[in-house]
């Protein structure tokens, strides 16, 4: 039997004020001035081990929207066991992976250290920024069951066949 995923409860519309604070971080953090495609980049891998299928989704539009090849898109998961990313993008999504997952290593100093490599001290706290508000959306998303807006527009395709 599927299990049942059906929204649980909108948000937006139950508490405004809660949502519109998260959407000034959304807001503040394309101001950084790092790069779009970084900045999505590492909305994906943070939603992909937070298992949240709607900004999985997003993300993944975004960046083919920004013009990224799908097989870069397609090997986030598995970045570094391939050659698509390069030492800033691979020492970001690194920084991601650590401050997502804080109970699992604690961010080790070898992580802070390449992080460093690649960002100046504003850089690095505004990547950090990006993380924290990705993880605020999936811990968002994930429990109260938003739909992603790709499986809608699918289900809208099928039923106007």
């Amino acid at each position: 039997m599927a299990p049942d995923l059906s929204p649980r409860i909108d948000m937006k519309h139950v508490s405004p004020r809660a949502y519109d604070a998260v959407v000034a971080l959304e807001r503040f953090i394309h101001t950084t001035g790092l790069d779009e495609r970084l900045i999505e980049l590492v909305k994906l891998r943070a939603s992909q081990i937070n298992a949240c299928a709607f900004c999985v989704d997003m993300h993944a539009r975004k960046l083919r929207e920004l013009g990224e090849p799908n097989e870069r898109i397609d090997t986030v998961a598995a970045w570094s066991e391939g050659p698509f990313f390069d030492d800033r993008e691979r020492a970001a999504l690194a920084w991601t992976e650590s401050v997502t997952l804080l109970s699992h290593d604690h961010v080790p100093d070898a992580v802070f250290h390449h992080a460093r490599e690649q960002f100046d001290e504003a850089e690095l706290v505004n990547l950090t920024m990006v993380i924290a508000t990705i993880n605020v959306w999936n811990r968002l998303a994930v429990p109260f069951r938003a739909i992603p807006e790709g499986y809608n527009r699918l289900k809208s395709a099928s039923a106007s066949k």
